[in-house]
């Protein structure tokens, strides 16, 4: 079994439950057990979320008004990519312990989001695509289904 779907979406809070939703429909049809459902569609919606508010310019009309979701759901294991045009990380930052993905002051309001793509995802890789402007954090994570799952991986 195999699904992929990708979306163009705009830079607005908006955008965020509509990936969500897309993504725990398509798991839910598929028979994904709901835990694994749940941990990557809070994953996903922390990594659209950080898109939204850090993935553009803020001048209006250009190509940083959007970022791209990518889903691939293919034999046991779920991929998913946000890509955006954002300033993207440092270079130090890409996948290291010490980078972009430092736990956050308790009393902080934001700031968790990496941290928890980490600890709810089984391989997060956070970086660049080469030769474009923009963070890409793309996370995935092996599946459970559901007794008689009607798209099981054979």
């Amino acid at each position: 079994m195999s699904i992929w779907w990708s979306l163009h979406l705009r830079r607005e809070a908006a955008s965020v439950p509509l990936a969500r939703r897309l993504l725990i429909g398509t798991m839910e049809t598929a028979g994904v057990d709901p835990d694994i459902s749940f941990d990557l569609s809070v994953a996903l919606s922390e990594a659209c979320a950080n898109a939204v508010e850090h993935g553009g310019d803020e001048g209006s009309g250009g190509p940083g008004e959007a970022y791209r979701v990518t889903a691939y759901l293919d034999g046991e294991r779920c991929r998913i990519e946000v890509a955006d045009t954002g300033p993207g990380f440092p270079a130090a930052a890409s996948d290291g312990p010490q980078g972009v993905a430092r736990p956050a002051p308790a009393e902080a309001e934001s700031g968790r989001g990496l941290c928890l793509i980490r600890e709810l995802a089984d391989h997060v890789h956070i970086g660049s695509e080469p030769g474009r402007a923009g963070a890409v954090v793309s996370f995935d994570k092996i599946l459970k289904w559901r007794e008689n799952a009607p798209l099981v991986a054979v």
